[in-house]
């Protein structure tokens, strides 16, 4: 691990447009970002600098490849998340919490994060009331594409969610969830279809121009800050004009 490259992680953070002492949900590609001394860790570091000791840092630990109607169990210190380097280091970090969900929890750390994550077993969707995702419009915070493009935000899954689109949901199903404690629950969740459609996230680029979306540039990857507030806002006023705006068909 390298001081240096955390410290510039950190200073590259903010000037991109990351809030000291808020909450912000990352996606990743630790490609992207060259090479970095010490890989994930250093990345890790990097962003809780930025943040602050009052700030909540959360990374998707998506695990819909592994958790299915063949295999509904959803252990939440052993299933591993399938969306990158970052993201399932973060999850096996000392210190880190992840919520219950069986196909879209969410790993974090900080000052926030029972109350981000505490309750999303609680929903019968992906990105429900309870989950991180909506909790994160509500705490007025942010989303980093760090080097990943806009594509894989999940936080529209959310919009989507409360849009009622109407390509979005497939089948509801039973899973069985192992709890840090051993502790076993039961649960049904209705999963994501999309059957027939790819998602096209980065579109909300074109309903950011006014303001809440920043460019900037972290190591050598190029990175992208959404304000949750203003992205919720105006993706939902959009998809009530057109609701497949964010999707196009299947090729």
């Amino acid at each position: 691990m390298s001081v240096e490259t955390v410290d510039r992680i950190a200073a590259d953070l903010l000037v991109a447009g990351v809030k000291s002492g808020g909450a912000l949900l990352v996606h990743s590609s630790l490609s992207f970002m060259g090479h970095v001394p010490g890989g994930p860790e250093t990345v890790i570091l990097g962003l809780l600098s930025a943040l602050g000791p009052e700030g909540t840092l959360l990374l998707p630990a998506l695990s819909y490849r592994h958790v299915n109607m063949d295999q509904p169990v959803f252990d939440v210190l052993r299933t591993p998340s399938n969306v990158g380097a970052i993201p399932e280091y973060f999850r096996t970090r000392e210190g880190t919490v992840r919520s219950v969900h069986p196909t879209h929890s969410v790993c974090g750390v900080g000052a926030g994060v029972d109350a981000f994550l505490g309750e999303h077993h609680l929903d019968e969707t992906p990105c429900g009331a309870h989950s991180p995702y909506r909790r994160l419009r509500e705490a007025v915070g942010q989303v980093l594409f760090l080097g990943c493009g806009m594509r894989p935000n999940t936080s529209m899954h959310a919009v989507e969610e409360v849009a009622e689109s109407p390509y979005l949901f497939g089948s509801m199903v039973s899973w069985w969830g192992i709890l840090a404690d051993g502790e076993e629950i039961v649960g049904r969740c209705r999963r994501h279809g999309f059957a027939g459609w790819s998602q096209r996230y980065d579109r909300v680029a074109s309903v950011m121009q006014d303001g809440g979306m920043r460019e900037g540039q972290v190591l050598e990857a190029t990175v992208f800050v959404l304000d949750c507030e203003p992205m919720w806002e105006r993706a939902l006023e959009v998809m009530k004009r057109d609701p497949f705006f964010f999707v196009e068909r299947s090729t």
